[in-house]
Protein backbone atom coordinates (compact mmCIF):
# COMPACT_ATOMS: atom_id res chain seq x y z
CA UNK A 1 0.00 0.00 0.00
CA UNK A 2 1.39 3.39 -0.97
CA UNK A 3 0.45 6.73 0.58
CA UNK A 4 -2.19 7.52 -2.06
CA UNK A 5 -3.89 4.20 -1.36
CA UNK A 6 -3.65 4.83 2.36
CA UNK A 7 -5.22 8.26 2.05
CA UNK A 8 -7.99 6.69 -0.04
CA UNK A 9 -8.42 4.12 2.74
CA UNK A 10 -8.71 6.90 5.33
CA UNK A 11 -11.52 8.54 3.38
CA UNK A 12 -13.40 5.32 2.65
CA UNK A 13 -16.52 4.31 4.56
CA UNK A 14 -15.79 0.58 4.49
CA UNK A 15 -12.23 0.19 5.76
CA UNK A 16 -10.54 -3.19 5.49
CA UNK A 17 -8.07 -4.12 8.20
CA UNK A 18 -4.43 -3.13 7.67
CA UNK A 19 -1.20 -4.55 9.01
CA UNK A 20 1.58 -2.31 10.28
CA UNK A 21 4.90 -4.12 10.46
CA UNK A 22 7.20 -3.12 13.33
CA UNK A 23 10.78 -2.18 12.48
CA UNK A 24 12.80 -1.17 15.52
CA UNK A 25 16.21 0.18 14.56
CA UNK A 26 17.27 0.26 18.20
CA UNK A 27 19.61 -1.76 20.39
CA UNK A 28 17.14 -2.01 23.28
CA UNK A 29 13.52 -2.47 22.17
CA UNK A 30 11.68 -5.03 24.31
CA UNK A 31 11.26 -7.80 21.72
CA UNK A 32 13.69 -7.35 18.84
CA UNK A 33 16.15 -4.75 20.14
CA UNK A 34 19.41 -4.98 18.21
CA UNK A 35 18.13 -7.52 15.69
CA UNK A 36 17.59 -4.93 12.95
CA UNK A 37 19.99 -2.26 14.18
CA UNK A 38 22.17 -2.47 11.06
CA UNK A 39 20.88 -0.54 8.05
CA UNK A 40 20.90 -3.32 5.44
CA UNK A 41 19.39 -5.86 7.83
CA UNK A 42 16.62 -3.41 8.67
CA UNK A 43 15.87 -2.66 5.02
CA UNK A 44 15.78 -6.36 4.13
CA UNK A 45 13.42 -7.07 7.01
CA UNK A 46 11.11 -4.24 5.96
CA UNK A 47 10.91 -5.60 2.41
CA UNK A 48 10.26 -9.09 3.77
CA UNK A 49 7.39 -7.74 5.87
CA UNK A 50 5.92 -6.05 2.78
CA UNK A 51 6.18 -9.35 0.90
CA UNK A 52 4.35 -11.05 3.79
CA UNK A 53 1.47 -8.60 3.72
CA UNK A 54 2.45 -5.46 5.64
CA UNK A 55 0.56 -2.40 4.41
CA UNK A 56 2.66 0.00 6.51
CA UNK A 57 6.18 -0.19 7.93
CA UNK A 58 6.53 1.55 11.30
CA UNK A 59 10.12 2.61 11.91
CA UNK A 60 11.32 3.63 15.36
CA UNK A 61 14.78 4.77 16.42
CA UNK A 62 14.05 5.18 20.13
CA UNK A 63 12.78 2.40 22.35
CA UNK A 64 9.53 3.07 24.20
CA UNK A 65 9.62 -0.13 26.24
CA UNK A 66 8.93 0.25 29.97
CA UNK A 67 11.79 1.97 31.85
CA UNK A 68 13.66 2.83 28.64
CA UNK A 69 15.68 6.04 28.52
CA UNK A 70 15.42 8.62 25.74
CA UNK A 71 18.08 8.99 23.07
CA UNK A 72 19.46 12.21 21.62
CA UNK A 73 17.96 13.89 18.60
CA UNK A 74 21.06 13.29 16.49
CA UNK A 75 21.23 9.62 17.45
CA UNK A 76 17.60 9.00 16.59
CA UNK A 77 17.97 10.74 13.22
CA UNK A 78 21.10 8.75 12.41
CA UNK A 79 19.22 5.51 13.09
CA UNK A 80 16.05 6.08 11.10
CA UNK A 81 16.90 8.29 8.10
CA UNK A 82 19.24 5.87 6.26
CA UNK A 83 16.70 3.06 6.71
CA UNK A 84 13.80 5.15 5.39
CA UNK A 85 15.89 6.20 2.40
CA UNK A 86 16.91 2.61 1.74
CA UNK A 87 13.36 1.30 1.87
CA UNK A 88 12.10 4.11 -0.31
CA UNK A 89 14.67 3.28 -2.99
CA UNK A 90 13.15 -0.19 -3.31
CA UNK A 91 9.47 0.18 -2.40
CA UNK A 92 6.65 2.72 -2.34
CA UNK A 93 5.13 1.13 0.77
CA UNK A 94 3.72 3.50 3.38
CA UNK A 95 6.33 4.27 6.02
CA UNK A 96 5.35 5.47 9.47
CA UNK A 97 7.90 7.21 11.68
CA UNK A 98 7.50 6.29 15.34
CA UNK A 99 8.84 9.31 17.20
CA UNK A 100 7.94 11.96 19.75
CA UNK A 101 10.32 14.55 18.25
CA UNK A 102 9.01 16.95 15.61
CA UNK A 103 12.44 17.35 13.99
CA UNK A 104 12.82 13.58 13.59
CA UNK A 105 9.33 13.43 12.11
CA UNK A 106 10.02 16.30 9.72
CA UNK A 107 13.34 14.86 8.53
CA UNK A 108 11.73 11.45 8.08
CA UNK A 109 8.79 12.79 6.09
CA UNK A 110 11.21 14.77 3.93
CA UNK A 111 13.06 11.61 2.84
CA UNK A 112 10.07 9.36 2.27
CA UNK A 113 8.03 8.58 5.39
CA UNK A 114 4.30 9.23 5.05
CA UNK A 115 2.77 8.90 8.53
CA UNK A 116 3.69 10.16 12.01
CA UNK A 117 3.16 7.81 14.95
CA UNK A 118 3.53 9.84 18.15
CA UNK A 119 3.17 7.77 21.32
CA UNK A 120 3.14 10.97 23.38
CA UNK A 121 0.18 12.45 21.47
CA UNK A 122 2.15 15.68 20.89
CA UNK A 123 2.75 16.22 24.61
CA UNK A 124 6.53 15.75 24.43
CA UNK A 125 6.75 18.09 21.46
CA UNK A 126 3.67 20.20 20.61
CA UNK A 127 5.36 21.22 17.34
CA UNK A 128 4.50 17.75 16.06
CA UNK A 129 1.11 19.17 15.11
CA UNK A 130 2.84 21.77 12.93
CA UNK A 131 4.76 19.01 11.15
CA UNK A 132 1.55 17.09 10.45
CA UNK A 133 0.02 20.28 9.06
CA UNK A 134 3.04 21.16 6.92
CA UNK A 135 3.20 17.72 5.30
CA UNK A 136 -0.58 17.11 5.45
CA UNK A 137 0.23 13.63 6.72
CA UNK A 138 -1.72 11.10 8.77
CA UNK A 139 -1.08 11.41 12.51
CA UNK A 140 -1.43 8.60 15.04
CA UNK A 141 -2.37 9.83 18.51
CA UNK A 142 -1.76 7.37 21.35
CA UNK A 143 -2.66 7.29 25.04
CA UNK A 144 0.20 6.81 27.49
CA UNK A 145 0.06 7.40 31.22
CA UNK A 146 3.39 9.01 32.09
CA UNK A 147 6.55 8.38 30.08
CA UNK A 148 8.32 5.14 29.10
CA UNK A 149 10.62 5.62 32.10
CA UNK A 150 7.80 5.74 34.66
CA UNK A 151 4.60 4.56 32.96
CA UNK A 152 4.62 1.14 34.64
CA UNK A 153 5.12 2.49 38.15
CA UNK A 154 1.76 1.43 39.56
CA UNK A 155 -0.58 3.05 36.97
CA UNK A 156 -4.06 3.80 38.31
CA UNK A 157 -7.30 5.03 36.73
CA UNK A 158 -10.62 6.24 38.07
CA UNK A 159 -12.42 4.68 35.12
CA UNK A 160 -10.05 3.09 32.63
CA UNK A 161 -11.99 3.29 29.37
CA UNK A 162 -13.52 6.69 30.12
CA UNK A 163 -10.17 8.12 31.21
CA UNK A 164 -8.45 6.97 28.01
CA UNK A 165 -11.33 8.21 25.85
CA UNK A 166 -11.31 11.61 27.52
CA UNK A 167 -7.55 11.91 27.01
CA UNK A 168 -7.77 10.96 23.34
CA UNK A 169 -10.60 13.42 22.78
CA UNK A 170 -8.56 16.20 24.43
CA UNK A 171 -5.52 15.46 22.24
CA UNK A 172 -7.66 15.17 19.11
CA UNK A 173 -9.19 18.56 19.91
CA UNK A 174 -5.70 19.99 20.42
CA UNK A 175 -4.54 18.69 17.05
CA UNK A 176 -7.60 19.95 15.21
CA UNK A 177 -7.37 23.35 16.93
CA UNK A 178 -3.83 23.66 15.56
CA UNK A 179 -5.03 22.85 12.06
CA UNK A 180 -4.37 19.11 11.73
CA UNK A 181 -6.68 17.51 9.17
CA UNK A 182 -9.27 15.60 11.22
CA UNK A 183 -9.72 13.10 8.39
CA UNK A 184 -6.11 12.03 8.83
CA UNK A 185 -6.17 11.31 12.57
CA UNK A 186 -5.81 7.74 13.85
CA UNK A 187 -6.15 6.83 17.52
CA UNK A 188 -4.42 4.21 19.65
CA UNK A 189 -5.51 3.40 23.24
CA UNK A 190 -1.92 2.50 24.09
CA UNK A 191 -1.97 -1.14 25.16
CA UNK A 192 1.00 -1.67 27.47
CA UNK A 193 1.73 2.02 27.94
CA UNK A 194 0.99 2.79 31.57
CA UNK A 195 -1.44 -0.09 31.97
CA UNK A 196 -1.72 -3.00 34.38
CA UNK A 197 -2.11 -6.58 33.23
CA UNK A 198 -5.88 -6.45 33.67
CA UNK A 199 -6.10 -2.97 32.13
CA UNK A 200 -4.79 -4.37 28.85
CA UNK A 201 -7.40 -7.11 28.70
CA UNK A 202 -10.13 -4.61 29.54
CA UNK A 203 -9.01 -2.25 26.77
CA UNK A 204 -9.05 -5.01 24.14
CA UNK A 205 -12.47 -6.15 25.27
CA UNK A 206 -13.78 -2.58 25.00
CA UNK A 207 -12.09 -1.30 21.85
CA UNK A 208 -15.53 -0.67 20.38
CA UNK A 209 -15.86 2.31 22.73
CA UNK A 210 -12.88 3.94 20.99
CA UNK A 211 -14.25 3.02 17.57
CA UNK A 212 -17.33 5.10 18.44
CA UNK A 213 -15.13 8.22 18.43
CA UNK A 214 -15.20 7.85 14.62
CA UNK A 215 -11.47 7.73 14.04
CA UNK A 216 -9.65 4.60 12.82
CA UNK A 217 -8.35 2.63 15.80
CA UNK A 218 -4.84 1.20 15.82
CA UNK A 219 -4.10 -1.76 18.07
CA UNK A 220 -0.59 -2.58 19.28
CA UNK A 221 -0.65 -5.75 21.38
CA UNK A 222 2.06 -7.74 19.63
CA UNK A 223 4.29 -9.78 21.98
CA UNK A 224 3.57 -7.47 24.91
CA UNK A 225 4.13 -8.36 28.53
CA UNK A 226 0.47 -8.90 29.41
CA UNK A 227 0.60 -11.88 27.04
CA UNK A 228 3.96 -13.08 28.33
CA UNK A 229 3.01 -12.82 31.99
CA UNK A 230 -0.32 -14.56 31.43
CA UNK A 231 1.27 -17.45 29.53
CA UNK A 232 4.66 -17.38 31.28
CA UNK A 233 6.44 -16.98 27.95
CA UNK A 234 9.39 -14.88 26.71
CA UNK A 235 8.93 -12.18 24.05
CA UNK A 236 9.61 -14.35 21.01
CA UNK A 237 7.17 -17.11 22.07
CA UNK A 238 4.06 -14.95 22.26
CA UNK A 239 2.71 -15.44 18.74
CA UNK A 240 -0.45 -17.33 19.64
CA UNK A 241 -1.38 -14.87 22.36
CA UNK A 242 -0.74 -11.95 20.02
CA UNK A 243 -2.92 -13.49 17.31
CA UNK A 244 -5.75 -14.12 19.76
CA UNK A 245 -5.62 -10.52 20.98
CA UNK A 246 -5.62 -9.14 17.44
CA UNK A 247 -8.54 -11.28 16.31
CA UNK A 248 -10.60 -10.01 19.26
CA UNK A 249 -9.46 -6.49 18.40
CA UNK A 250 -10.67 -6.99 14.84
CA UNK A 251 -14.03 -8.16 16.13
CA UNK A 252 -14.20 -5.06 18.33
CA UNK A 253 -13.60 -2.78 15.34
CA UNK A 254 -9.86 -2.03 15.32
CA UNK A 255 -8.58 -1.35 11.80
CA UNK A 256 -4.77 -1.16 11.98
CA UNK A 257 -2.72 -3.86 13.68
CA UNK A 258 0.85 -3.04 14.65
CA UNK A 259 2.69 -6.38 14.77
CA UNK A 260 6.04 -8.15 14.70
CA UNK A 261 4.75 -11.33 13.03
CA UNK A 262 3.32 -10.04 9.77
CA UNK A 263 2.79 -13.27 7.80
CA UNK A 264 1.05 -15.05 10.66
CA UNK A 265 -1.13 -12.05 11.51
CA UNK A 266 -2.06 -11.60 7.86
CA UNK A 267 -3.37 -15.17 7.68
CA UNK A 268 -5.19 -14.99 11.01
CA UNK A 269 -6.95 -11.72 10.16
CA UNK A 270 -7.82 -12.96 6.68
CA UNK A 271 -9.73 -15.92 8.10
CA UNK A 272 -11.23 -13.84 10.92
CA UNK A 273 -12.50 -11.31 8.38
CA UNK A 274 -14.04 -14.12 6.35
CA UNK A 275 -15.90 -15.31 9.44
CA UNK A 276 -17.00 -11.87 10.65
CA UNK A 277 -18.17 -10.87 7.15
CA UNK A 278 -20.20 -14.04 6.63
CA UNK A 279 -23.90 -13.53 6.01
CA UNK A 280 -24.76 -16.78 7.74
CA UNK A 281 -24.97 -15.40 11.28
CA UNK A 282 -28.20 -16.56 12.91
CA UNK A 283 -29.49 -14.73 15.97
Amino acid sequence: MNIKQFNDWLSSEDKQSLIMGILNVTPDSFSDGGKYFKKNTAIDHALEMVKNGADIIDIGGESTRPFSEPVSLDEEISRVIPVIEGIREKSDVCISIDTTKSIVASESLHVGASIVNDVSAMEVDPLMADVAIKFDCPLIIMHMKGTPMNMQNNPKYESLISDIKDYLIERIDFAISKGVNSKKIIIDPGIGFGKTLENNFEIINNLNHFVKLNFPVLMGASRKSFIGISLNLPENDRLEGSLAANVIGLQQGAKIFRVHDVAETNKALFIANKIFNSNQLIR
